[in-house]
C-alpha cells in the first residue's frame, strides 16, 4: 500500500510495532539462527551492554520477539561470520553486511575523546598493540597488559585498552566474548569477520550514510529526523540533507503524525497491521524504548534508567523494564534473577495512569505474570517473588500462582 501522508497516533504506533516484529507471533517450535536472521532484519541492531542484574541486556531483544530460545544464539551467530560487533548504537552486534556502510565511521577520531589523547600522547603504541595481536593471536586487554606491579610493563592497562579501542573503532582489529565473559576478545579482522564482508566495495561516505538512513527508516517504521538520526548515531546535520535527496528521489515520503510537532517519514510501502497483538518486556537498550524523545510522542511514556540513581531517589527501580502489551506500553517492573535462589525476583510492580483501573490493572497482571513465568523459565529460574511495591503489586500478587 502507498503510506498515507497523515497517520493517526495508533497507526503510527502499529507500523513502528510492526517494523520491529511485534506484528508476528513468537515461534511455536525451536528457534535457530533463521529466527535470529529475521530479527535482525528487524531490529537492525542489538545493543550490548554490560548490566547483568537480570540477564546481558542484548539477549532481552530476542526473548521480546522470539521467547525462549538457545542463549548460545549470538555467540553461535558471531562465530559462524553472520554478525560482528562495532559501534553503532553505542556498542552493537550487527549483520556483517553492515560493515561496508560503517566504514566511514572507521576512517573518523574515536568517538571518546581521552582515547585519541592517549594514543597522541604514545606514539608507536597502536603499532605495538596491533603487533601483538598479529604474534599472540586473540586477546583482552588484561591479556595484553597483566600488570604485576604498578606501571612495572612497557605499556600499562590504561594505554594498552586505549590502543586497543581505537584499532577496533578504525576497523583495524575485530572483536568476539569469550562464553560466560563480557570482556572483548581482540583479534583481526581477516581472522573474525567473512572474507566477503571485507572484500565488499567501500561506498562513499554519502552513499553509506543514505543506506543507513533507508535501513534507520525501515526498522523505524515511522519517524522523525532526530529519531532517524539517533538509529545508528549520525549527527542530525549530516542525516538531514540526504534525507531530503531520498525523499525527492522518491525513496522515502514524509507524513505527519498526529499529536507530532515535526514532519516524520516513511517508505512509501509503509505496513500499516489492524491490530499489533504483542506482550513482551522490554529491555532498556530496546530499539522501541532507547529514544527516550521517541517513548514520550510514540507512546506517552516517559521513561528513564535508574541504575545511577541513588536508591533513595529511584521512582520505579534499578533494572526497570517497560512492558508493552498490545500496540501500548501498560506498565514496568523492576526485575531481578536471583540466581543462588532460583528465584526471578519482582521488586517493583506498576501500571501507566492511563490504564489505571481496577478491571485494567488485573488484566495486565494477569499478562504480567504470563511473561514473567516465561522468562523465569528461560532463564532457569524456578519461582516468582513478588515484592509488595509498586501501584500493580496488589493485583500482581492476587494473580500470581
Amino acid at each position: 500500500m502507498t503510506a498515507p501522508r497523515r497517520l493517526s497516533l495508533a497507526q503510527t504506533r502499529r507500523a513502528a510495532l510492526a517494523a520491529q516484529g511485534f506484528h508476528r507471533e513468537r515461534p511455536s517450535g525451536r528457534v535457530d539462527r533463521r529466527h535470529l536472521r529475521r530479527a535482525f532484519d528487524d531490529m537492525g541492531i542489538i545493543q550490548i551492554d554490560s548490566v547483568n542484574v537480570l540477564v546481558r541486556s542484548q539477549e532481552l531483544p530476542l526473548f521480546a520477539r522470539l521467547g525462549s530460545h538457545d542463549r548460545s544464539l549470538i555467540p553461535a551467530s558471531t562465530a559462524a561470520g553472520e554478525i560482528f560487533e562495532y559501534w553503532v548504537h553505542e556498542a552493537s552486534h550487527v549483520p556483517v553486511a553492515l560493515h561496508q556502510f560503517l566504514r566511514w565511521r572507521m576512517g573518523q577520531p574515536h568517538g571518546w575523546n581521552g582515547v585519541n589523547k592517549i594514543v597522541e600522547a604514545n606514539p608507536g603504541l597502536v603499532k605495538r598493540v596491533l603487533n601483538a595481536i598479529e604474534d599472540r593471536g586473540p586477546m583482552t586487554a588484561g591479556e595484553l597488559s597483566p600488570r604485576t606491579t604498578p606501571k612495572s610493563d612497557w605499556w600499562d592497562w590504561d594505554s594498552a585498552k586505549a590502543a586497543l579501542e581505537f584499532l577496533f573503532w578504525k576497523g583495524k582489529i575485530a572483536a568476539t566474548r569469550r562464553p560466560n565473559d563480557f570482556a572483548r576478545l581482540y583479534d583481526l579482522p581477516e581472522r573474525v569477520l567473512p572474507a566477503a564482508a571485507l572484500a565488499a566495495a567501500t561506498p562513499d561516505e554519502s552513499d553509506a550514510r543514505s543506506e543507513l538512513i533507508r535501513r534507520a527508516v525501515r526498522h523505524l517504521g515511522v519517524g522523525t529526523l532526530k529519531d532517524i538520526a539517533d538509529y545508528h548515531r549520525q549527527r542530525v546535520g549530516d542525516v538531514k540533507p540526504l534525507l531530503e535527496d531520498l525523499v525527492r528521489q522518491g525513496e522515502l515520503v514524509a507524513v505527519s503524525v498526529e499529536g507530532w510537532p515535526n514532519v516524520a517519514y516513511a517508505s512509501p510501502q509503509l505496513h500499516i497491521p489492524r491490530t499489533i497483538a504483542a506482550r513482551a518486556l522490554l529491555s532498556p537498550f530496546d530499539p522501541v524504548v532507547w529514544f527516550r524523545e521517541r517513548d514520550e510522542r510514540l507512546f506517552d511514556f516517559h521513561y528513564r534508567i535508574e541504575i545511577y540513581t541513588p536508591a533513595a531517589k529511584r521512582r520505579y527501580g534499578y533494572y526497570v523494564l517497560p512492558f508493552l502489551l498490545g500496540d501500548r506500553i501498560v506498565g514496568r517492573f523492576d526485575v531481578k534473577a536471583d540466581r543462588a535462589n532460583g528465584v526471578l525476583r519482582v521488586q517493583s510492580s506498576w501500571v501507566e495512569e492511563s490504564d489505571d483501573t481496577p478491571t485494567r490493572r488485573l488484566e495486565i497482571a494477569s499478562e504480567a505474570i504470563e511473561e514473567l513465568q516465561a522468562m523465569s523459565s528461560w532463564l532457569g529460574l524456578s519461582s516468582i517473588e513478588i515484592v509488595d511495591r509498586g501501584s500493580l503489586a496488589k493485583e500482581m500478587r492476587i494473580v500470581s500462582p
